[in-house]
């Protein structure tokens, strides 16, 4: 038999790479929303475009899975 199995649904055009952000590299506006926060995670697109910050690691990972994306660690 010579059917092609999809075993990863997720192609190439649809990764997202998540890394932490120290929040002191962020401009003023946005870091005087975060309060206390030292850390955050941007979602970036292929193209390097950030998507998204959030507040934790898995938080970004479980945004990027609800969007059918397939998130990788990026540093």
């Amino acid at each position: 038999m010579d059917v092609k199995f999809e075993a990863f649904p997720e192609t190439p055009d649809r990764i997202v790479y998540i890394r932490p952000l120290p929040v002191a590299d962020l401009p003023e506006a946005i870091r005087t929303q975060l309060g206390e926060a030292k850390t955050v995670y941007a979602v970036h697109g292929e193209d390097g475009a950030q998507l998204a910050l959030v507040a934790d690691r898995n938080l970004a990972f479980s945004l990027a899975r609800a969007h059918d994306f397939a998130p990788v660690n990026a540093h």
